[in-house]
């Protein structure tokens, strides 16, 4: 019996890299595709991609979703990590809408369709969804049967992917499962993303600003408790399932910036600024499902997490003569600001 061999969409991003080398380090055969979207710097990516590219069982493709020829790919896999799509709350409002139903629904199901016509092979499909469906629901933690009410057009358009999976799964037999991302952070974290903002504004010296009063909460979940929740989102009994994947902590943006400041040593200057729209106040994992089914437990403490990332913006950007600075890309707010729900 050979390898298994899996697709990664969004290979070159931060959570399709990370998931990438712990496939390869299963065993797996992996084949990366990515259409470096402009919504970041491209060299970011680029070095997600480094220690991939020179592994003997990995291989790449630079395409889009929309424009691919998918046939040959899904024809070949055993499972398909659809990880791609175009991340951001406040960039998904108004005119800038029309990419993320692009990105995240059209090119979602493009991919369903493939898989249903020649996905004989594949024995699996795991959709990365997010927090953000939920929007401001009236209770926490929130529990996968609360009804998903998101609270921006980016988080219309990932419930809108998921339930497109779910009806392939209804309908077709497709063997689905959707994991809901509660913010994701770690080494190679997108840099529109708070952590990476807030870790680069205190290396340089600069201000932070923080959209709304910082007392809003997150359940932040560290890089390799998100990729051990998609190893262990294969199990057939998950098909068909929707699971929260979380850290397991609900802590304040104030609380963040005190624990910032004793792994770095430099106290944060912050400026508040009115909160915006989109962004929810307060988001916790029910991760009992994923615990009693998948056998899912984070592992890695918030603290240590931290410590984590902190060393990688620190080497990455702060340490050498490589690139260290962003052209090209788009970011959230000025550096340093508040956190958007999204993964």
């Amino acid at each position: 019996m050979g390898r298994p061999r899996s697709l990664v969409t969004g290979a070159a991003g931060f959570i399709g890299s990370h998931l990438s080398r712990r496939l390869l380090a299963e065993g797996h055969e992996v084949i990366g595709l990515d259409g470096f979207t402009d919504y970041y710097p491209r060299w970011l990516k680029e070095r997600n991609l480094q220690p991939l590219l020179s592994h003997p069982a990995f291989s790449f493709l630079d395409a889009d979703l929309l424009r691919a020829d998918l046939e040959p790919l899904i024809r070949t896999v055993d499972y398909v990590f659809h990880q791609a799509a175009q991340p951001g709350v406040r960039g998904s409002w108004g005119k800038g809408f029309e990419p993320y139903v692009d990105n995240n629904v059209k090119a979602t199901q493009r991919l369903l369709e493939a898989v249903k016509e020649h996905g004989e092979k594949v024995k699996h499909l795991v959709y990365a969804s997010s927090s953000s469906v939920y929007g401001n629901a009236p209770e926490l933690p929130l529990h996968e049967e609360v009804l998903p009410r998101p609270f921006s057009p980016y988080g219309v358009t990932k419930l809108a992917a998921e339930y497109l999976s779910l009806l392939y799964h209804e309908n077709d037999g497709l063997p689905v499962t959707a994991l809901r991302y509660f913010t994701v952070y770690g080494p190679g974290q997108r840099p529109d993303m708070a952590f990476h903002k807030f870790l680069k504004a205190l290396f340089a010296g600069e201000e932070i600003l923080i959209y709304g009063d910082g007392e809003q909460t997150r359940d932040f979940t560290y890089i390799s408790d998100a990729v051990e929740a998609n190893l262990l989102a294969l199990k057939e009994v998950a098909v068909g399932k929707v699971f929260n994947v979380g850290g397991g902590s609900r802590v304040t943006v104030n609380a963040i910036l005190r624990l910032l400041q004793e792994i770095t040593g430099v106290k944060p200057r912050v400026r508040y600024q009115k909160a915006q729209r989109g962004d929810m106040r307060h988001t916790t994992a029910d991760i009992r499902r994923a615990r009693e089914i998948l056998g899912f437990s984070p592992k890695v403490s918030l603290e240590e997490g931290l410590k984590r990332e902190a060393a990688w913006v620190e080497e990455t950007f702060f340490q050498h003569d490589g690139p260290c600075h962003e052209t090209g890309g788009r970011m959230e707010g000025a550096p340093g600001g508040g956190p958007p729900p999204e993964t």
